[in-house]
C-alpha cells in the first residue's frame, strides 16, 4: 500500500472542513498534520465500523435500504482494493477515514457523502482504535498461552533437573529447573489476567458520541454495538471521544509483560554464557561474530531485553500525551497511535519468538548439578536439620555459619565433609545428617504447594493444564 505525498492530488473540496477556509492548506502543514502514513493499518476496522454505522442508519430510517446496500458494497470493494494493494493513499486527505470516504464517494457517488451522518471523525477514530486493539489483544493473548504451554512442557521435561537457585546472584538453595520455569509461567499467568481485564475496558463503544456532545439524529447505539461485538456503549459523549486510558492501560500491561520477558532474557543470556553453561539456545535463535569465529551470541533474548525500553517509552508517551488535555478531543490525540502500534508490534513479536524458542532450549544437566554442589547450597537444610533435633533456629544458624566458614577455609562443600568434621560443630549432628545434605534430599524436602519438590512441580503442571 503506497502513500502519495503530493499535496495537490486532491482539491480542498474533498476535505470535510474546507467550507470554512479561504485558502488551501500549506503543503508542509498538510504533510505535518497527516496521519495516513501510520493509521492506514486501521482500514479493516474503519470499514467495519462504517458498515455497522450505515446499517444502523438504515435501521433507524436515516438511510434507505438501497443507500445502505450501495454504501456497504462500496466499502467492501474498497477493502478488496486495499488488500490487493490497489488503493492509492493520499496525504492530502489526512487520514485513513477521509481516504476511504473520498474513495467511496468517487465509487458510488453522492450516496457516499451520506455515510458520515450522525458521527464525527472523533468518535470514528476512537471506535477504530478500540476495534483494532481488541483484535490485537486476542492475538497477543493466544501468544501468551502458547508460550505458557511451552514452559509447561519444558518444566515437565526437567522436573527432576537440579540447579542452584540464586538470591543476589549468589548460590542460595537448590531448586529444580522445572520449578524455575513455572515461576515464569506464573508471571505470564498474571500478565494474561491483566490483558483480559484491559480487554473489558477496551470493548466499550464510543461511536455515537459524534464530535463531543452526541448527535441530533435518532441513532441506535446499542444496535451498532451489537453489530460490532462491543459489550456496551460509552455512557458519556465527552469521555468517549477524549480519553485514551484504555490504550494507556494496554501499554501498562505491555510494559509489565516486557519487564518479565526482559528478566527471563537476562537469565537466558547468563545461562548460555561460558561462565554458567547451563543451557544452549538453538542456532536458529542466535548469531555469530563478524570477527570472532567461535562466538554464538544469544541475540534473541538480548534484543527482547533491549526492546523492553521502547515499550516503557510507549507507556510514558501516552501518559505524557494525555496529562495536559482539557475535554474534549484535541489534535494531540493523533499522537496516540504510533506509540500504541509500536507497543503492540513489539509485544507480539517478542512473545512469538519466545514461544518458538523456549521449548527448544537444551538443558545441560551435569553443569547445573555441578554448580548446585558448590556455594554451600544445602546450608539451610543443615540448619533445618538442627532445628528438628532441638536446636533453636538462631543457634542453628550460627552453627551452620561456622561449618560454612570451615568449608571455605578447607575448600569443602558441606556434603563433602566427613561426619567427624560436621560433628565438631554441634552434638545434635548424627550420621543421618547426610540425608539432608544431598541435592536430591534438599529439593524433595520442599514438598508442599509452591515448593520445589519434583512431585509438587508435576502437580503444579497438571493444575496449570487443567485450568488453561
Amino acid at each position: 500500500m503506497s502513500v502519495d505525498n503530493s499535496s495537490d492530488e486532491m482539491p480542498d473540496e474533498y476535505k470535510p472542513w474546507a467550507g470554512r477556509f479561504t485558502e488551501p492548506t500549506d503543503a508542509f502543514v498538510e504533510a505535518f498534520t497527516s496521519s495516513v502514513g501510520f493509521d492506514k493499518r486501521l482500514y479493516r476496522h474503519d470499514i467495519a465500523g462504517s458498515i455497522a454505522h450505515a446499517r444502523m442508519l438504515a435501521h433507524v430510517g436515516v438511510l434507505t435500504s438501497q443507500e445502505c446496500k450501495e454504501i456497504v458494497s462500496g466499502l467492501e470493494d474498497i477493502q478488496l482494493d486495499i488488500e490487493r494493494d490497489e488503493f492509492n493513499w493520499s496525504v492530502s486527505l489526512e487520514d485513513v477515514h477521509m481516504n476511504i470516504e473520498a474513495r467511496l464517494t468517487d465509487h458510488i457517488g453522492i450516496t457516499g457523502k451520506k455515510l458520515h451522518t450522525g458521527r464525527s471523525r472523533n468518535d470514528q477514530v476512537a471506535t477504530d482504535i478500540r476495534l483494532y486493539l481488541r483484535d490485537e489483544i486476542d492475538l497477543i493473548a493466544a501468544e501468551i498461552k502458547r508460550l505458557q504451554a511451552g514452559l509447561l512442557d519444558l518444566a515437565e521435561r526437567e522436573a527432576d533437573t537440579i540447579l542452584p537457585g540464586f538470591t543476589h546472584l549468589q548460590v542460595a538453595q537448590p531448586v529444580v529447573f522445572g520449578h524455575h520455569m513455572l515461576a515464569w509461567y506464573e508471571m505470564l499467568k498474571r500478565d494474561h489476567g491483566r490483558l483480559m481485564d484491559c480487554r473489558k475496558r477496551v470493548n466499550v463503544m464510543p461511536l455515537g458520541a459524534a464530535a463531543l456532545a452526541g448527535t441530533s439524529y435518532p441513532i441506535d447505539r446499542k444496535f451498532t454495538a451489537q453489530l460490532l461485538g462491543f459489550d456496551s456503549v460509552c455512557e458519556n459523549s465527552l469521555d468517549a471521544v477524549s480519553d485514551r486510558d484504555f490504550a494507556i492501560e494496554f501499554c501498562a500491561f505491555a510494559a509489565t509483560l516486557l519487564m518479565h520477558l526482559s528478566r527471563f532474557s537476562e537469565e537466558l543470556v547468563l545461562w548460555a554464557s561460558a561462565q554458567f553453561d547451563f543451557v544452549a539456545l538453538p542456532d536458529r535463535f542466535c548469531t555469530g561474530s563478524s570477527i570472532m569465529p567461535q562466538k554464538k551470541n544469544p541475540d534473541v533474548p538480548e534484543l527482547v531485553r533491549g526492546k523492553t525500553g521502547r515499550v516503557f517509552g510507549s507507556l510514558m508517551s501516552l501518559l505524557t500525551l494525555m496529562k495536559g488535555q482539557p475535554l474534549a478531543y484535541n489534535k494531540d490525540n493523533q499522537e496516540d497511535k504510533e506509540p500504541l502500534f509500536d507497543a503492540i508490534d513489539t509485544v507480539r513479536g517478542s512473545l512469538r519468538v519466545f514461544a518458538d524458542m523456549v521449548p527448544a532450549i537444551e538443558v545441560k544437566h551435569e553443569n547445573m548439578a555441578r554448580a548446585a554442589l558448590s556455594g554451600f547450597s544445602t546450608a539451610t537444610d543443615l540448619a533445618d536439620y538442627l532445628v528438628r533435633n532441638g536446636v533453636a533456629f538462631r543457634d542453628a544458624h550460627e552453627v551452620v555459619g561456622k561449618a560454612v566458614r570451615y568449608g571455605v577455609e578447607n575448600s569443602k562443600d558441606l556434603a563433602e565433609m566427613s561426619f567427624e568434621e560436621l560433628a565438631q560443630f554441634s552434638p545434635a549432628i548424627s550420621a543421618d545428617v547426610f540425608d539432608v545434605l544431598t541435592l536430591q534430599g534438599s529439593v524433595a524436602a520442599r514438598d508442599h504447594i509452591g515448593g520445589t519438590a519434583p512431585s509438587q512441580v508435576r502437580a503444579a503442571i497438571q493444575r496449570a493444564r487443567d485450568n488453561s
